[in-house]
């Protein structure tokens, strides 16, 4: 385990399917909810694509641009990932809730902590371990990613980052 990594900073199971994970962001919450909801903003930490209530849409992952350098992007990983998806809850600034196509739903919750923003992320109906590891590890490298944008940072690696993630969530969930 990377003794950098602040064990709060990990994902945990809230059921077999079911990951949890936060972050505290710099405030007011209307700037973070930018962050979830304008694709500009979104694409910088996460993914691309202009969203509407009720409308279809697609997100278009290119992790490749989130950071300068990016690292070594692991096999099998292209350039861009997109995914068909749909909004099911939005309630600005504080709740917004996805269906992500075959690799579940994922909400996004707001809450003010003084001058800062809990951001609490559930991504429910993960299909199988593979892929949980996967999106553990995504989730964790792309929330570092937006922490350190929201503090006007430059975020580490991200494909190096992500590696070293899967490896520690491999280890740290049960087989």
């Amino acid at each position: 385990m990377n003794s950098t990594r602040k064990p709060e900073a990990y994902g945990e199971l809230t059921e077999p399917t079911t990951l949890r994970i936060q972050r505290l962001l710099p405030g007011p919450i209307e700037r973070i909810w930018a962050y979830l909801t304008d694709s500009e903003l979104r694409r910088k930490w996460l993914a691309a694509g202009d969203m509407e209530p009720g409308a279809a849409f697609e997100l278009v992952w290119r992790n490749d641009e989130l950071t300068d350098p990016p690292g070594k992007a692991p096999a099998g990983f292209g350039g861009e990932h997109r995914m068909q998806s749909r909004i099911t809850e939005f309630d600005p600034p504080r709740k917004l809730s996805i269906t992500w196509n075959s690799t579940g739903d994922v909400t996004f919750e707001l809450e003010p902590k003084g001058k800062g923003v809990l951001l609490t992320i559930i991504h429910r109906r993960f299909p199988d371990r593979a892929t949980l590891l996967k999106h553990m590890a995504g989730w964790h490298m792309h929330l570092d990613v937006l922490v350190a944008r929201a503090n006007g940072e430059e975020p580490a690696p991200f494909w190096d980052g992500w590696s070293g993630l899967m490896k520690e969530y491999d280890a740290r969930l049960p087989a």
